[in-house]
């Protein structure tokens, strides 16, 4: 069975590159907090080592599931074309009410919405991924259909 790999911008694998580095510099801080905590003694009674032991622990989890992702990662350059592909923004007019929206379309590990960073496997993505400028697509969203006209389409 071959591997699935996850699709993402250079961007998101290195911003996970960069949360994974900053995880392991704070690792020498949690065990030192881990092994003061033991040292007050009874530990079946110990609040502060319970709790250290489970905030380091968090941290190697995060770690491992980091390196997974980027294990399985697959960064993609945007082609230079004029099709929408991952990399790229796109600004688009939603065609009910005709406001205007520029979103970045990422990897699914990248998506934020507060940032205007939209997965190409969500709804809006998946319907926007490889059209071009002036192609009016329809959206299957959970809550209905809409249309956008993509408006602009640049490389980041």
């Amino acid at each position: 069975m071959e591997p699935t790999f996850n699709k993402m911008t250079p961007a998101g694998y290195h911003a996970i590159e960069q949360e994974i580095a900053d995880l392991i510099a704070q690792r020498p801080h949690r065990i030192k907090v881990l092994a003061a905590a033991a040292a007050l003694g009874d530990r079946s009674e110990n609040a502060e080592y319970t709790n250290a032991k489970r905030d380091l622990g968090r941290l190697e989890s995060r770690v491992r599931f980091l390196n997974k992702q980027l294990q399985y990662a697959k960064v993609v350059e945007p082609a230079d074309n004029d099709q929408l592909d991952i990399g790229k923004s796109v600004t688009v007019e939603f065609m009910d009410d005709h406001d205007q929206v520029t979103y970045q379309l990422v990897g699914k590990q990248e998506a934020n919405l507060a940032e205007n960073k939209i997965s190409f496997t969500s709804p809006i993505g998946d319907a926007l991924n490889h059209h071009t400028v002036n192609d009016i697509v329809t959206v299957t969203a959970p809550n209905g259909s809409y249309q956008v006209k993509i408006i602009e389409i640049h490389r980041n």
